[in-house]
């Protein structure tokens, strides 16, 4: 079986001693439990398996009454790891474990803790409420065009299509596989990661807020033609959160433009992108073949697979993912880091001209530039993770 990084990550941090809880996090069906359960047996060690899941709206004491067993099971075998899967399923989940964390820290207990869940949104609250300098953040995104080649033998125009979700790699069926993708990936998604834990005033709203960005995925689209589009006489304030809430389950960002003080506006038009091209191609709804053959939605779809692998990287590196636009001129996406700035245009064989990395680079004299989809930054090898970004 494929096994990710992020899991011989984890299997070397469980071989040091008790410091931090490893906390993974990410979108659902990215293979979370899976990689925790490589690292675990890879380990060697005793483990002590929770599925939260199981006891959803109890009150968090349940965890206290698990926790209690793996203590036993450490101080029996001289250490011992905890691993509560889908914990933010637990009522004031980050409450209860820091108090069980902070107790075995006293006594010294040999208890390493491991916790997944797949609401980001609703773990980060509870890891700033309750966990501050208690916990190392394990990032679990979508799939990579080369994790899914040497996992799947996917090839580049399967990975624009389909993207990077692993259960559904087997599915060669288009109906099958369509099916899967809304019925397990994205109503699933909305219905328990975002309806069910954030009070959201209208549920269809949002849910036609993430078809509309899947299906306009790569492009600007103004808060009024959102609304117009929505058939909705909501606010900008409004679409602007259910965004955030879209974001934070791994499914549509919106963009912001990129500009000299780096000031955060909510009333800038927000730039469409989805987390995985698999999102863009379910939410056609039929046949997905014209994606590629289509110059103008294939430009659409490429764009989208750079921008939701640079969503992935900027969340383990700890850069700024935007756009910037100028009159008539344009780039495809601006990179942040500190005090390095990256602009990037991405072609897709169609001529393009690149008077909008030059009028930015004018703007921004510091800036490096990357054309993606150049002889020396193919689409292909950039997906690979070939091509670096900030050396």
């Amino acid at each position: 079986m494929y096994r990710r990084q992020i899991s011989r990550t984890l299997e070397a941090r469980l071989a040091e001693p008790r410091k931090f809880m490893q906390i993974v996090i990410g979108p659902r069906q990215t293979g979370k439990t899976t990689a925790v359960k490589q690292a675990l047996d890879a380990s060697g060690l005793p483990y002590h398996y929770v599925d939260a899941d199981r006891f959803t709206g109890l009150p968090a004491t349940q965890i206290a009454i698990e926790w209690d067993q793996a203590r036993i099971l450490a101080k029996r075998e001289g250490k011992a790891i905890l691993f509560i899967d889908e914990v933010h399923k637990v009522e004031d989940w980050s409450g209860a474990v820091k108090a069980l964390w902070d107790e075995d820290t006293w006594h010294e207990v040999p208890l390493t803790v491991v916790l997944s869940g797949s609401s980001t949104l609703l773990l980060k609250k509870g890891l700033s409420d309750s966990l501050k300098g208690r916990f190392e953040l394990l990032r679990s995104t979508h799939w990579t065009l080369a994790e899914m080649n040497t996992a799947f033998d996917y090839d580049l125009e399967r990975f624009l299509l389909r993207g990077g979700y692993p259960g559904a790699a087997s599915l060669a069926e288009q109906d099958r596989w369509f099916a899967y993708m809304n019925d397990s990936i994205i109503e699933a998604t909305i219905a328990q990661d975002v309806l069910q834990l954030e009070t959201v005033r209208k549920p269809a709203l949002l849910k036609r807020l993430f078809e509309l960005g899947a299906l306009y995925s790569g492009q600007e689209l103004s808060y009024r033609k959102i609304l117009g589009q929505l058939d909705d006489k909501g606010n900008t304030d409004t679409i602007a959160h259910y965004l955030d809430l879209l974001s934070g389950a791994g499914m549509l960002a919106g963009l912001q433009k990129h500009n000299a003080k780096q000031l955060e506006t909510r009333r800038s038009s927000p730039r469409f992108m989805v987390y995985d091209t698999s999102l863009m191609t379910a939410a056609w709804r039929d046949d997905s073949s014209h994606l590629l053959d289509d110059p103008a939605l294939r430009g659409r779809l490429t764009e989208s697979a750079v921008g939701a692998y640079l969503l992935a990287r900027s969340k383990r590196e700890g850069f700024e993912v935007r756009w910037w636009r100028e009159g008539s001129k344009e780039v495809d996406f601006v990179l942040k880091q500190r005090d390095k700035l990256l602009a990037i245009e991405v072609k897709s064989g169609t001529v393009k001209e690149l008077t909008g990395l030059d009028a930015f680079k004018q703007a921004f004299p510091e800036a490096r530039t990357l054309i993606v989809g150049s002889p020396i930054a193919t689409l292909e090898e950039f997906l690979l993770g070939n091509v670096p970004l900030f050396s």
